[in-house]
């Protein structure tokens, strides 16, 4: 981006700093020497009639407001559209908006909206990610329980979108309550939703606010030269180090006010005259803070919160203090050795225990990318004592359940040791580095961990449902998940499943899909875990070699046999779960024979052999249309070569569909008996999971990988 003026300041006090009511501060400028650099630049378009009105971008978007102090900009965007009378559609408008090329991001605290009661609203942004909201009043369904709204926030970093909107049945029974459906993005707090909108939102010109993000330049904090002359954070205004980029943004000094973009412009706040000081009685304001003198000439500061005023006292007094305050330094001193001592031996054995632990490698994966991804919080060994009574609260295993001191539920995995340690150490940092980069609802967050003990810790979310596999093999809580509850959690994993290979921030193939690694939280919501040998794909491959890993009966027969590991191997893996989901029977049996993936295909000759071999504790007297869609979906992923199987995102996408198209599936729920024994046995009965699945970081061959 070539600069047309460099500065550390306005470049003239005669620069018109307004269009209309909307004040245009510095960098922003109606002229090239008004503006830090033709980035800035803002047009005032001045017309006969009406007020002058301020844009950008090429005079596409109107400016409402520009916020220096926040480094944020009001301007309004369009409204999508798909309109219908009892002819069918009559107007449809997609929304299609880029930033790519100038300094703009889309703020985070905009939220996606939509309105309408036979809606299906989409927003991609940065060409690949999209969200959605399907709803439709009629039958009650959708996020927001038919009320014909949905809203949901959005993620940062969106430099361009797409939104769309159609209609899922036409409109042919809505068109006149509902004639049109809306979608947008908007401003938080700038849009309440009414019910009056659904027939009357308004014009095709409709326009909402929102806000976006804007920075200087393309340098971070710490990467531009803070000594050069156009750089702008200067005098009372400081770098803003937690902004990602690109570019600078500059901030006041607590305690001063003003344009932080403008050399010398923030200035003192006279907390005294404002009011907003914490005096209990005098407030003297000084340079970028103030003071609370305490009564009657005695030192410390007297606030309404605290007080720190001393007593007045004899010559006697303060020569007994003063003699006291020695006595009690020597002392302090001697402790403090003694104290120093011990902390320097205790210091050395965690050195060498984080060494141990992998400590070093993890070192290099962060120095590797700055540790900008890498978002884990670093436990000592008396935290998670305390936060687990001393390991006293074992769920199972070696998995303990701890409570933080926020009231975050946590699970604590503490490593095993054996003559594997190499290989289980760098499986252990390789599930720490992954899962430290993924922030997803139906992924199980990593919180943090523990290396400065002989036995190293992972910190996870609580997911207090136990194992999927558990739930379809344990006769009673087999009876408990229906086909609508294995459907969701079906259609959870493949959305986590496709996050980890097209939406987190390195792409991620999983290596080991089953229900041991699928948890459930008490609300039956999917929780995709265990990354132990998980891989981070190459940007430049689409496929490459490594030892084979996997769950005898889930793996892929192609990276079997090649030994190519491709984002198709864990499809093969997920089609497996699915036959599993439908038929309720173990895939490797106690002869370790795989005979269930077969005869599941056989099956799919007629709905009579499908209904013999799905699960019983279905009920089912038929097969319903969303489980043959699923059976079908299931046998295309279990393909025996890779390029014929659908993708993850096809999947999870197809998924989506069934399982909005069955909300008002009419096949009655399986009844659970009242039998007090059977009751007991949903309720206590025992696992057939290994203790070791539950979060388990297992053992992987030796081989050659590095973590």
């Amino acid at each position: 981006m070539a600069l047309l003026v460099s500065c550390q300041g306005p470049p003239s006090d005669d620069c018109e700093r307004s269009c209309g009511n909307v004040s245009i501060p510095f960098p922003f400028g109606l002229t090239e020497k008004c503006a830090y650099n033709s980035s800035f630049l803002v047009s005032c378009n001045r017309s006969s009639s009406g007020d002058p009105k301020p844009t950008i971008m090429f005079n596409q978007t109107e400016v409402r407001y520009i916020y220096a102090t926040r480094s944020e900009i009001e301007v309004m965007g369009g409204v999508a559209y798909d309109c219908y009378n009892t002819s069918g559609r009559v107007k449809n408008l997609t929304i299609v908006e880029s930033y790519e090329n100038n300094l703009f991001l889309i703020s985070n605290k905009n939220k996606f909206a939509a309105i309408g009661c036979d809606t299906s609203a989409l927003i991609t942004w940065n060409n690949m990610d999209i969200s959605s909201c399907m709803f439709d009043c009629k039958n009650g369904t959708g996020l927001t329980n038919g009320t014909g709204y949905c809203e949901m926030k959005i993620p940062e970093g969106m430099r361009a979108l797409t939104i769309e909107v159609a209609s899922l049945d036409n409109h042919t029974e809505v068109a006149q309550m509902n004639p049109c459906s809306y979608a947008f993005l908007v401003e938080e707090g700038k849009y309440n939703f009414s019910k009056t909108d659904l027939l009357d939102f308004g014009g095709q010109e409709m326009m909402m606010p929102r806000l976006l993000d804007w920075a200087i330049g393309n340098k971070t904090c710490d990467e531009v030269d803070k000594a050069a002359d156009d750089f702008l954070c200067k005098g009372n205004s400081e770098c803003v180090q937690e902004y990602a980029g690109p570019g600078y943004r500059c901030r006041c000094k607590q305690g001063y006010d003003g344009n932080p973009y403008i050399k010398d412009n923030c200035t003192n706040i006279d907390e005294c005259k404002a009011g907003t000081h914490n005096c209990k009685g005098e407030c003297i304001d000084i340079e970028g803070s103030y003071r609370c003198p305490c009564p009657n000439g005695r030192r410390g500061e007297y606030m309404k919160d605290k007080s720190t005023c001393t007593a007045k006292g004899s010559p006697i007094i303060q020569i007994s203090v003063g003699t006291s305050v020695a006595g009690l330094l020597m002392l302090l001193l001697i402790t403090w050795i003694y104290l120093e001592y011990k902390r320097r031996k205790s210091l050395n054995i965690r050195e060498k225990f984080f060494e141990q632990n992998g400590g070093m490698i993890l070192k290099k994966r962060i120095s590797g990318d700055r540790g900008r991804r890498i978002q884990a919080e670093l436990f000592k060994v008396n935290e998670l004592q305390k936060v687990t009574d001393n390991y006293d609260k074992r769920e199972v295993g070696t998995v303990f359940k701890g409570v933080l001191p926020d009231k975050r539920e946590v699970a604590i995995k503490k490593f095993k040791i054996d003559q594997k340690q190499t290989i289980q150490v760098k499986q252990f940092i390789n599930e720490l580095i992954i899962l430290s980069q993924v922030n997803h609802r139906n992924v199980v967050k990593l919180i943090g961990c523990c290396l400065e003990t002989e036995v190293p810790s992972l910190v996870y979310e609580y997911v207090p449902n136990g194992t999927l596999f558990d739930h379809i093999h344990n006769e009673c809580k087999s009876k408990a998940i229906t086909w609508n509850k294995r459907l969701k959690i079906a259609t959870e994993t493949a959305g986590a499943l496709s996050y980890l290979l097209y939406t987190a921030t390195d792409p991620i193939i999983h290596r080991d899909v089953n229900p041991k690694n699928i948890l459930l939280d008490d609300k039956y919501v999917a929780k995709v875990a265990y990354f132990g040998a998980s891989k981070l794909i190459p940007m430049d491959q689409n496929e490459f070699a490594t030892t084979v890993q996997g769950t005898q009966g889930y793996l892929d027969p192609e990276y079997s046999e090649t030994r190519q590991l491709t984002e198709k191997s864990d499809v093969y893996s997920f089609g497996v779960v699915l036959v599993e989901l439908l038929t309720g029977k173990k895939i490797v049996n106690e002869q370790n024979k795989t005979l269930v993936t077969k005869s599941f295909i056989a099956s799919l000759e007629n709905e009579t052999l499908l209904l013999e071999v799905l699960d019983k504790n279905l009920q089912l007297n038929k097969v319903p249309q969303d489980i043959i869609q699923v059976s079908k979906l299931a046998q295309r992923c279990l393909r025996d070569k890779g390029r014929e199987r659908p993708t993850m995102r096809q999947v999870a996408l197809e998924l989506e569909q069934i399982l909005a198209a069955s909300t008002n599936d009419k096949h009655p729920p399986v009844k659970i008996t009242s039998n007090e024994a059977e009751t007991k046995c949903f309720l206590d009965g025992a696992s057939e999971d290994n203790e070791d699945d539950y979060y388990s970081i297992r053992p992987t061959p030796a081989s050659s990988e590095t973590v």
